[in-house]
This record gives C-alpha cells, structure tokens and sequence, in this order.
C-alpha cells in the first residue's frame, strides 16, 4: 500500500525518548511531510479520529493523507519512508521491514511501549506534575479501555 503524505504523527510527548525522537524528525522533515500531534496535551481529543485516548497511548499511530492508520513499528517504518532515497531513516525503513527483523522490532517496540511509563518524563513536565505516572490524563485512558 502506497503511503499518502503529509503523515499526522501521534506521539506521548510527555515521554522523554518520544519527544526526543520526534524532534529529530521535526527538524530534518522532508518537505513538511510529517505533521506532529502530541497526544499528552490537554487539548488533544483522541474521539476526533474515532480511537480511544488509550488506544493512542498504547503505541504509536500515524494517519497518512487518505486516513489511513498505521502503528507501532510499521508507524515508524511509514514515518522513515517520507526520507529522501539514500538516506539513513530509507535505510532503516528497508530494514526493519525485512521478515525476520520486522517480527523481532514489532515484539521490542510492544515492550518499549508498554513500559516507556517507567522512564524518566520530560523535565519541563515534572515541574508542572504532570510527569507523575498517575497523570490524570493517563488514568483517563486507562479507565476508558
């Protein structure tokens, strides 16, 4: 399936390897291809795209230009596709879609995902609470699963 872009990227920006991973793509995004949507901020309404707040928390989804949704390790590999041919992220996308290799990342990233709580927040958010793990946003989309 051919990837429509721009891609609408829904990340936790409260989570500080998150947040640092998009940034990386924010400032090399190729032709604004990649949009980024931070799923932890309060005025972020997860019923706009017909999902879950929890469904989004619980993995990486990315949205190309038709609507279509993409998770996980397969978000990412969409994400690395909107990279110039020849580059790094190209590279990766080619690699991690390999048989093998796509089976043991899509295993690591569910872990990754799953516990990526227990790693240390965003400074500027621990400053405000809201890197606390009982985040009032998070027990919301606990308590919506």
């Amino acid at each position: 399936m051919a990837i429509a872009f721009p891609l609408q990227i829904f990340f936790d920006g409260s989570c500080r390897v998150c947040s640092a991973e998009m940034e990386s793509y924010r400032r090399k995004n190729p032709n604004n291809r990649l949009e980024f949507i931070d799923i932890s901020d309060d005025l972020f309404r997860s019923d706009t795209y017909g999902k879950s707040l929890g469904d989004f928390m619980a993995e990486l989804h990315v949205r190309d230009a038709n609507g279509n949704f993409t998770t996980g390790i397969d978000a990412f590999i969409a994400i690395w596709q909107s990279f110039p041919s020849g580059s790094v992220w190209r590279l990766a996308a080619a690699t991690f879609g390999l048989p093998g290799i796509h089976t043991l990342s899509r295993g690591g990233y569910r872990v990754f995902a799953r516990y990526r709580h227990l790693l240390p927040r965003r400074r500027q958010d621990c400053e405000t609470d809201t890197c606390l793990l009982n985040h009032e946003k998070t027990k919301r989309a606990k308590e919506a699963d």
